[in-house]
Protein backbone atom coordinates (compact mmCIF):
# COMPACT_ATOMS: atom_id res chain seq x y z
CA UNK A 1 0.00 0.00 0.00
CA UNK A 2 3.12 2.54 0.77
CA UNK A 3 3.94 1.87 -2.93
CA UNK A 4 0.63 2.86 -3.80
CA UNK A 5 0.25 5.68 -1.97
CA UNK A 6 3.62 7.27 -3.58
CA UNK A 7 2.31 6.94 -7.02
CA UNK A 8 -0.91 8.54 -6.03
CA UNK A 9 0.77 11.45 -4.63
CA UNK A 10 2.87 11.97 -7.69
CA UNK A 11 0.39 11.55 -9.86
CA UNK A 12 -1.58 14.28 -8.18
CA UNK A 13 1.49 16.34 -8.23
CA UNK A 14 1.31 16.46 -12.04
CA UNK A 15 -2.07 17.95 -12.31
CA UNK A 16 -0.72 20.60 -10.10
CA UNK A 17 2.57 21.09 -12.27
CA UNK A 18 0.17 21.37 -15.18
CA UNK A 19 -1.48 24.02 -14.51
CA UNK A 20 1.46 25.95 -13.04
CA UNK A 21 2.61 25.48 -16.93
CA UNK A 22 0.19 27.94 -17.69
CA UNK A 23 0.61 30.43 -14.84
CA UNK A 24 4.63 30.28 -15.66
CA UNK A 25 3.90 30.90 -19.29
CA UNK A 26 5.51 27.29 -20.01
CA UNK A 27 4.89 25.80 -23.67
CA UNK A 28 3.83 22.67 -22.95
CA UNK A 29 4.51 20.42 -25.92
CA UNK A 30 8.41 21.17 -25.37
CA UNK A 31 8.01 20.68 -21.59
CA UNK A 32 6.75 17.64 -22.30
CA UNK A 33 8.98 16.08 -24.11
CA UNK A 34 12.01 17.49 -21.66
CA UNK A 35 9.76 15.78 -18.86
CA UNK A 36 10.63 12.58 -20.88
CA UNK A 37 14.20 12.51 -21.13
CA UNK A 38 14.33 13.21 -17.66
CA UNK A 39 12.01 10.87 -16.62
CA UNK A 40 14.45 8.49 -18.60
CA UNK A 41 17.37 9.26 -16.96
CA UNK A 42 15.54 8.45 -13.49
CA UNK A 43 14.60 5.46 -14.27
CA UNK A 44 18.66 4.51 -15.31
CA UNK A 45 20.03 5.94 -12.12
CA UNK A 46 17.29 3.93 -10.39
CA UNK A 47 18.00 0.72 -12.08
CA UNK A 48 20.47 -1.13 -10.40
CA UNK A 49 21.79 -3.27 -13.22
CA UNK A 50 24.05 -2.96 -16.39
CA UNK A 51 22.10 -1.01 -18.91
CA UNK A 52 22.30 -2.89 -22.09
CA UNK A 53 20.98 -1.68 -25.59
CA UNK A 54 20.56 -4.71 -27.15
CA UNK A 55 19.58 -6.73 -24.11
CA UNK A 56 17.01 -3.83 -24.09
CA UNK A 57 16.00 -4.12 -27.81
CA UNK A 58 15.72 -8.09 -27.31
CA UNK A 59 13.31 -7.49 -24.50
CA UNK A 60 9.50 -9.05 -25.39
CA UNK A 61 7.93 -6.01 -24.18
CA UNK A 62 10.34 -3.52 -26.13
CA UNK A 63 8.33 -2.53 -28.99
CA UNK A 64 5.08 -1.93 -26.81
CA UNK A 65 7.24 0.64 -25.49
CA UNK A 66 7.02 2.49 -28.80
CA UNK A 67 3.28 2.24 -28.34
CA UNK A 68 3.39 3.44 -25.03
CA UNK A 69 5.14 6.46 -25.38
CA UNK A 70 3.38 7.91 -28.69
CA UNK A 71 0.21 7.50 -26.49
CA UNK A 72 1.81 9.03 -23.49
CA UNK A 73 2.79 12.41 -25.09
CA UNK A 74 -0.84 12.08 -27.06
CA UNK A 75 -2.36 11.93 -23.48
CA UNK A 76 0.13 14.22 -21.45
CA UNK A 77 -1.09 17.20 -23.90
CA UNK A 78 -4.92 16.46 -23.37
CA UNK A 79 -4.23 16.18 -19.85
CA UNK A 80 -2.32 19.70 -20.02
CA UNK A 81 -5.06 21.57 -22.33
CA UNK A 82 -7.75 19.82 -19.86
CA UNK A 83 -6.36 21.18 -16.74
CA UNK A 84 -5.71 24.72 -18.11
CA UNK A 85 -8.84 25.16 -19.76
CA UNK A 86 -11.21 23.31 -17.64
CA UNK A 87 -9.04 22.76 -14.23
CA UNK A 88 -7.43 20.50 -12.16
CA UNK A 89 -10.19 18.90 -10.80
CA UNK A 90 -11.65 18.13 -14.02
CA UNK A 91 -8.56 16.40 -15.45
CA UNK A 92 -7.97 14.41 -12.76
CA UNK A 93 -11.80 13.37 -12.52
CA UNK A 94 -11.63 12.70 -16.36
CA UNK A 95 -7.98 10.69 -16.19
CA UNK A 96 -9.05 8.60 -13.23
CA UNK A 97 -12.59 8.22 -14.67
CA UNK A 98 -11.21 5.44 -17.18
CA UNK A 99 -10.47 3.12 -13.57
CA UNK A 100 -13.92 1.48 -15.23
CA UNK A 101 -11.61 0.48 -18.28
CA UNK A 102 -8.51 -1.36 -16.50
CA UNK A 103 -10.94 -3.06 -14.31
CA UNK A 104 -13.27 -4.74 -16.91
CA UNK A 105 -9.79 -5.55 -18.52
CA UNK A 106 -8.76 -7.68 -15.54
CA UNK A 107 -12.14 -9.04 -15.36
CA UNK A 108 -12.64 -10.41 -18.62
CA UNK A 109 -8.44 -10.86 -19.36
CA UNK A 110 -7.48 -12.22 -15.89
CA UNK A 111 -10.71 -13.73 -14.48
CA UNK A 112 -10.41 -10.98 -11.45
CA UNK A 113 -13.39 -11.45 -9.14
CA UNK A 114 -15.52 -8.54 -8.34
CA UNK A 115 -17.78 -9.24 -5.08
CA UNK A 116 -20.79 -7.18 -3.89
CA UNK A 117 -18.63 -4.61 -2.07
CA UNK A 118 -16.07 -4.05 -4.59
CA UNK A 119 -19.01 -3.36 -7.63
CA UNK A 120 -20.65 -1.04 -5.03
CA UNK A 121 -17.04 0.43 -4.60
CA UNK A 122 -16.46 0.85 -8.29
CA UNK A 123 -19.73 2.22 -8.84
CA UNK A 124 -19.33 4.71 -5.76
CA UNK A 125 -16.27 5.77 -6.97
CA UNK A 126 -17.79 6.62 -11.00
CA UNK A 127 -20.05 8.42 -9.01
CA UNK A 128 -17.78 10.39 -6.81
CA UNK A 129 -15.97 11.31 -9.98
CA UNK A 130 -18.65 12.69 -11.81
CA UNK A 131 -20.16 14.71 -8.81
CA UNK A 132 -16.74 15.99 -7.89
CA UNK A 133 -16.21 17.66 -12.36
CA UNK A 134 -19.79 19.62 -12.10
CA UNK A 135 -19.30 22.98 -12.12
CA UNK A 136 -22.34 25.04 -11.76
CA UNK A 137 -20.99 28.34 -13.27
CA UNK A 138 -21.53 26.14 -16.44
CA UNK A 139 -24.56 27.98 -18.22
CA UNK A 140 -24.99 25.94 -21.27
CA UNK A 141 -24.40 22.73 -21.70
CA UNK A 142 -21.47 22.55 -24.86
CA UNK A 143 -20.71 19.15 -26.70
CA UNK A 144 -17.21 20.54 -27.86
CA UNK A 145 -16.43 20.56 -23.96
CA UNK A 146 -16.83 17.49 -23.41
CA UNK A 147 -13.85 16.43 -26.08
CA UNK A 148 -11.07 16.89 -24.11
CA UNK A 149 -12.45 15.23 -20.77
CA UNK A 150 -13.39 12.06 -23.14
CA UNK A 151 -9.93 11.81 -25.51
CA UNK A 152 -8.33 12.15 -21.80
CA UNK A 153 -10.46 9.49 -20.17
CA UNK A 154 -10.42 6.69 -23.26
CA UNK A 155 -5.96 7.72 -23.33
CA UNK A 156 -6.18 7.20 -20.08
CA UNK A 157 -7.70 3.79 -19.84
CA UNK A 158 -5.70 2.22 -22.54
CA UNK A 159 -2.31 3.33 -20.97
CA UNK A 160 -3.60 1.40 -17.35
CA UNK A 161 -4.41 -1.76 -18.95
CA UNK A 162 -1.35 -1.67 -21.32
CA UNK A 163 1.07 -1.21 -18.51
CA UNK A 164 -1.09 -4.11 -16.23
CA UNK A 165 -1.01 -6.26 -19.43
CA UNK A 166 2.50 -5.87 -19.38
CA UNK A 167 3.46 -5.71 -16.11
CA UNK A 168 1.47 -9.35 -15.72
CA UNK A 169 2.87 -11.14 -19.02
CA UNK A 170 6.39 -9.75 -19.48
CA UNK A 171 8.20 -7.71 -16.83
CA UNK A 172 10.23 -9.13 -13.85
CA UNK A 173 10.33 -7.27 -10.41
CA UNK A 174 13.88 -6.13 -11.48
CA UNK A 175 13.14 -4.85 -14.50
CA UNK A 176 10.57 -2.28 -13.60
CA UNK A 177 13.39 1.02 -13.77
CA UNK A 178 14.28 -0.32 -17.11
CA UNK A 179 10.81 -1.04 -18.37
CA UNK A 180 10.14 2.23 -16.95
CA UNK A 181 12.87 4.43 -18.43
CA UNK A 182 12.78 2.89 -21.71
CA UNK A 183 8.75 4.07 -22.16
CA UNK A 184 9.58 7.22 -21.71
CA UNK A 185 12.88 7.27 -24.06
CA UNK A 186 10.59 5.94 -26.28
CA UNK A 187 8.34 8.97 -26.05
CA UNK A 188 11.25 11.54 -25.89
CA UNK A 189 12.70 10.04 -28.69
CA UNK A 190 8.72 10.51 -30.96
CA UNK A 191 8.79 13.74 -29.26
CA UNK A 192 11.98 15.00 -30.52
CA UNK A 193 11.41 13.73 -33.93
CA UNK A 194 8.17 15.84 -33.93
CA UNK A 195 9.98 18.93 -32.82
CA UNK A 196 12.64 18.35 -35.49
CA UNK A 197 10.32 18.38 -38.13
CA UNK A 198 7.88 21.08 -37.17
CA UNK A 199 11.09 23.54 -36.76
CA UNK A 200 12.82 21.95 -40.48
CA UNK A 201 14.62 24.99 -41.75
CA UNK A 202 14.50 26.99 -38.85
CA UNK A 203 17.00 27.53 -35.90
CA UNK A 204 16.30 25.21 -32.96
CA UNK A 205 15.33 27.72 -29.77
CA UNK A 206 16.59 26.45 -26.42
CA UNK A 207 14.17 27.65 -23.41
CA UNK A 208 15.66 27.78 -20.30
CA UNK A 209 12.03 27.86 -18.65
CA UNK A 210 10.77 25.48 -20.33
CA UNK A 211 13.58 22.74 -19.19
CA UNK A 212 13.07 23.65 -15.94
CA UNK A 213 9.19 23.08 -16.00
CA UNK A 214 10.05 19.75 -18.23
CA UNK A 215 12.73 18.34 -15.17
CA UNK A 216 9.75 19.72 -12.61
CA UNK A 217 7.32 17.35 -14.22
CA UNK A 218 9.92 14.30 -15.47
CA UNK A 219 10.57 13.45 -11.70
CA UNK A 220 6.79 12.59 -10.38
CA UNK A 221 6.13 11.29 -13.66
CA UNK A 222 8.60 9.14 -13.57
CA UNK A 223 7.80 7.55 -9.99
CA UNK A 224 3.83 8.00 -10.42
CA UNK A 225 4.58 4.83 -13.03
CA UNK A 226 7.21 3.10 -11.24
CA UNK A 227 5.32 2.85 -7.95
CA UNK A 228 2.12 2.04 -9.83
CA UNK A 229 3.74 -1.05 -11.46
CA UNK A 230 5.40 -1.94 -8.28
CA UNK A 231 1.64 -1.43 -6.93
CA UNK A 232 0.21 -3.99 -8.91
CA UNK A 233 2.91 -6.11 -8.12
CA UNK A 234 0.50 -7.03 -4.26
CA UNK A 235 -0.85 -9.91 -3.28
CA UNK A 236 -3.34 -8.68 -1.77
CA UNK A 237 -5.21 -6.46 -3.64
CA UNK A 238 -5.61 -7.43 -7.66
CA UNK A 239 -5.59 -4.90 -10.57
CA UNK A 240 -9.24 -3.86 -9.83
CA UNK A 241 -8.77 -2.92 -6.19
CA UNK A 242 -5.39 -1.04 -7.50
CA UNK A 243 -6.76 0.85 -10.24
CA UNK A 244 -10.02 1.95 -8.45
CA UNK A 245 -8.11 3.03 -4.94
CA UNK A 246 -5.38 4.84 -6.88
CA UNK A 247 -7.80 6.69 -9.77
CA UNK A 248 -10.13 7.86 -7.29
CA UNK A 249 -7.61 8.88 -4.29
CA UNK A 250 -6.05 10.93 -7.33
CA UNK A 251 -9.14 12.56 -7.91
CA UNK A 252 -9.61 12.95 -4.18
CA UNK A 253 -6.14 14.70 -3.56
CA UNK A 254 -5.94 16.32 -6.88
CA UNK A 255 -9.17 18.07 -6.43
CA UNK A 256 -8.07 19.39 -2.93
CA UNK A 257 -4.73 20.49 -4.07
CA UNK A 258 -6.73 22.76 -6.59
CA UNK A 259 -8.68 24.38 -3.58
CA UNK A 260 -5.84 24.76 -1.49
CA UNK A 261 -2.99 26.14 -4.36
CA UNK A 262 -5.24 27.65 -7.39
CA UNK A 263 -8.35 28.54 -4.94
CA UNK A 264 -10.66 26.56 -7.38
CA UNK A 265 -13.98 26.51 -6.24
CA UNK A 266 -16.28 23.39 -5.12
CA UNK A 267 -19.92 23.30 -4.76
CA UNK A 268 -22.12 20.89 -2.79
CA UNK A 269 -21.90 18.28 -5.47
CA UNK A 270 -18.36 18.48 -5.37
CA UNK A 271 -17.64 17.44 -1.71
CA UNK A 272 -20.32 15.12 -2.19
CA UNK A 273 -18.16 13.80 -4.92
CA UNK A 274 -15.17 13.94 -2.11
CA UNK A 275 -16.91 12.11 0.52
CA UNK A 276 -17.98 9.32 -2.28
CA UNK A 277 -14.46 9.03 -2.97
CA UNK A 278 -13.75 8.32 0.14
CA UNK A 279 -16.37 5.54 0.62
CA UNK A 280 -15.30 3.98 -2.12
CA UNK A 281 -11.55 3.54 -1.26
CA UNK A 282 -12.82 1.73 2.41
CA UNK A 283 -14.97 -0.30 0.76
CA UNK A 284 -12.74 -1.67 -2.19
CA UNK A 285 -9.68 -1.86 0.37
CA UNK A 286 -11.90 -3.39 2.34
CA UNK A 287 -12.98 -6.20 0.23
CA UNK A 288 -9.25 -8.07 -0.36
CA UNK A 289 -8.56 -9.18 -3.41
Amino acid sequence: MFDLALSILCSSLIFVIFKLFKVYKVETFYAIIANYVVACAVGLLCYQGDVNVIGIVEKPWFWGTFALGLLFIIVFNLMAATSQKLGVSVASVATKMSLVLPVLFGVYMYKEVLGPLKIIGILLALAAVYFASIKENSTKFRIGALLLPFLVFVGSGVIDISLAYFQKEFIANKELPIFSATVFASAAIIGITFILIKITGKPLKMNFRNVLAGIALGVPNYFSIFFLLRALQNETLNSASIFTINNVAIVMFSTLLGILLFKEKLNLKNWGGIVLAIISIILVARSGG
